[in-house]
């Protein structure tokens, strides 16, 4: 007689805890032969709106933080996710991809953070200036973190598209709310398990699972989320997120996965350029 082998239930990851959804709803994921490999969490509205409230809390600290210890910290995640490099591996290759391609992208996913890391004390020199004005001061301005980011995530996005928008966003001051669905989700939440672990204070990345459109009208309007990172080519999509970012003026930015590479811009998308006057003597 064949045992019956049991499948991992992801929880959704919130303020540093694992947690179930509040309406208790999972739903099953499965391969290209129709077998489930896992079950994961559905969220709901109300676990966004609690995930935002979590976010905020966190990001007064992350901000405050030095860029050698933001550094340090994603530095840490790149060390935790290359001792689970096969354990990732074997993950995608469960989700569909070969074994040649997974091992390409977890490799990929772990540069992406250590090259963010390296920038976590750069940035704000490149996009920092000091202002020529007319009366005796000093003038800065200087980058500071937007605040709140939702990431969006469609459907076909991989774990290298949630790395390559979450880390310019961390280390950048501001804290992430991170929406995925499909396929993705398996590899996200056993991401989740790697923040979990490392030194990332609860709360600066969070990780909602489920159905986008039942979420997104609540993330895109809700006005304790100061901006949207958004992967998706679709243009209907792409419209009804802007109106509704529209009504609350949210800063909404959509990743073109083609053009996608390393870079310290995407650290600027997620900045706020704040002047100081200081007299001179």
């Amino acid at each position: 007689m064949s045992r019956l082998e049991v499948k991992k239930t992801y929880k959704l990851y919130l303020g540093g805890k694992f947690a179930r959804s509040e309406s208790g709803r999972v739903q099953p994921l499965t391969d290209k032969r129709g077998d489930v490999i896992a079950n994961v969490a559905k969220a709901s509205k109300k676990d966004l709106r609690n995930a935002v409230v979590v976010t905020r809390k966190a990001q007064i600290n992350w901000a405050a933080s030095s860029a050698y210890l933001k550094g340090q910290i994603l530095y840490r995640l790149a060390e935790m996710l290359e001792g689970r490099k096969a354990q990732f591996i074997s993950t995608l290759i469960q989700a569909g991809k070969t074994q040649k391609r997974a091992a390409v992208e977890v490799e990929k996913s772990i540069d992406a953070l250590v090259y963010f890391a390296g920038w976590s004390d750069k940035y704000q020199a490149i996009y920092s200036s000091v202002n020529p004005v007319s009366s005796p001061h000093y003038n800065f301005s200087t980058p500071v973190p937007t605040g709140v980011v939702g990431i969006v995530l469609e459907e076909y996005a991989t774990l290298l598209d949630l790395i390559l928008q979450m880390a310019p966003i961390i280390v950048g001051g501001n804290t992430a709310l991170i929406v995925v669905t499909g396929s993705l989700s398996i590899a996200a939440m056993e991401l989740a398990e790697v923040i979990h672990t490392s030194d990332v204070p609860a709360g600066v990345i969070n990780i909602l699972t489920g159905a986008i459109d039942d979420m997104l009208p609540t993330l895109a309007g809700h006005m304790d989320v100061n901006a949207l990172s958004i992967s998706s080519d679709d243009p209907e999509f792409k419209k009804t997120v802007r109106l509704l970012g529209a009504e609350n003026v949210k800063r909404i930015k959509f990743v073109d996965k083609e053009k996608s590479k390393l870079s310290p811009y995407p650290i600027f998308d997620f900045q706020e350029i704040k002047t100081t006057w200081h007299p001179v003597g």
